[in-house]
């Protein structure tokens, strides 16, 4: 599926994308041309339709980073009186606290072990424990070590309980099932470098309209303010500053790849069948997965680290680089592990050939105990 001598991103974005998607950025588009406009807006309809909002949600794209979008929805949506549940089961999530910090947003803990999901009961248990909690937000695939939280189960708790839900679905969205019929949510966050296999440089936020329509003023950012983006989107089909235009053509073309393909149930089906041929493949190394197969999610796996002392992850990037892959490192905090991602413009095929460069790569290394023994159970 690929095309020239690029090496393979097997990471969870920026990741590879196809031909047809670099091509889209070869023409020069000015922001405030209505061509470049009808584009917008046109993504702007296909987004919602992926998770099947229809007229009560709205897609606002920001610049920038996915991040930029998850500070812009946690700022805008929870007003400033507002308190957050948010569930810890790694790096992103607790990337959330953070921001809730920097926006003076009161926010509550749940610690969650890296190696599992976040559920329903955990979060119905803290709500229940402090009813002065207004918001969940909720990383719905963790990509610290590749766990899929109980997003259908965390969001029916909220809708019960009467709390709003912001969902980072960055690893996620057009790849893991989400409809707002089964799975309601006030506002989800994704980017445009994830499933959707566009480059990055924008986000997006899916919003309920009626939830967006109360948030004026509750943004500590201009830049940031996603009711006033929407507001002027809404009014004048444009952008409120320079908008990342080759990266929106992109997005265009890779959307449109996407219908192609058979949308997201292909374009999970396809990630599955990587993930499953990336697994077996590095089991016959000899690798094992950080995570149990029943909440390993189909974008990034996380393998335990070789035991042999003479394993070192900078030469084992390299040595795998050198044969045209990429590896993502390891972002656990107690264990050595590291990352390959499942997504991008590649196939099963493309994933058996990163098994057979991991192979050769650790013969040129001369490394020989890969996994660690389990120990037996008592």
């Amino acid at each position: 599926m690929i095309r020239g001598n690029d090496p393979i991103l097997l990471t969870p974005g920026p990741l590879t994308t196809s031909l047809r998607t670099k091509q889209a950025m070869l023409s020069d588009w000015g922001s405030w041309d209505e061509a470049f406009n009808s584009v917008t807006a046109a993504l702007r309809r296909d987004l919602v339709d992926i998770v099947g909002g229809n007229d009560d949600y709205t897609c606002v794209p920001l610049q920038g980073s996915g991040t930029f979008s998850v500070e812009a929805a946690i700022g805008t949506v929870i007003p400033r009186h507002g308190k957050v549940l948010v569930p810890n089961n790694g790096a992103y999530c607790a990337r959330i606290i953070r921001i809730c910090g920097y926006l003076g947003r009161a926010v509550v803990e749940l610690p969650v072990a890296e190696d599992q999901p976040a559920t329903a009961a955990m979060i119905d248990a803290a709500l229940v424990a402090d009813t002065s909690i207004t918001h969940v937000a909720q990383v719905h695939c963790e990509t610290g070590a590749g766990v899929l939280n109980d997003l259908p189960g965390i969001a029916q708790v909220c809708a019960r309980r009467k709390k709003g839900l912001i969902v980072d679905a960055m690893s996620s969205f057009a790849a893991i099932p989400i409809d707002v019929r089964a799975v309601p949510f006030d506002a989800l966050i994704a980017a445009s470098g994830k499933c959707l296999e566009g480059v990055p440089g924008m986000g997006f936020v899916i919003v309920r309209k009626k939830v967006l329509d109360a948030c004026a003023g509750n943004a500590h950012s201009l830049a940031m303010d996603l009711h006033d983006q929407y507001v002027y989107m809404e009014k004048t089909t444009q952008w409120r500053y320079t908008p990342p235009t080759h990266v929106v053509a992109a997005l265009r073309a890779a959307v449109d790849q996407f219908k192609e393909e058979g949308g997201q149930p292909a374009r999970l089906a396809r990630y599955s069948a990587n993930c499953e041929t990336l697994v077996s493949g590095m089991a016959a190394l000899g690798f094992r997965p950080y995570l149990r197969p029943e909440v390993q999610a189909p974008i990034i796996v996380t393998f335990h680290a070789p035991a042999d002392p003479a394993y070192e992850f900078k030469s084992f990037y390299a040595a795998v680089r050198a044969r045209g892959y990429i590896l993502y490192p390891g972002k656990l905090t107690q264990v050595e592990t590291f990352r390959v991602g499942c997504i991008g413009a590649i196939d099963a095929n493309e994933m058996r050939n990163v098994v057979s460069a991991v192979g050769v790569a650790l013969k040129d290394l001369g490394l020989k105990t890969v996994a660690k023994p389990i120990p037996r159970a008592a």
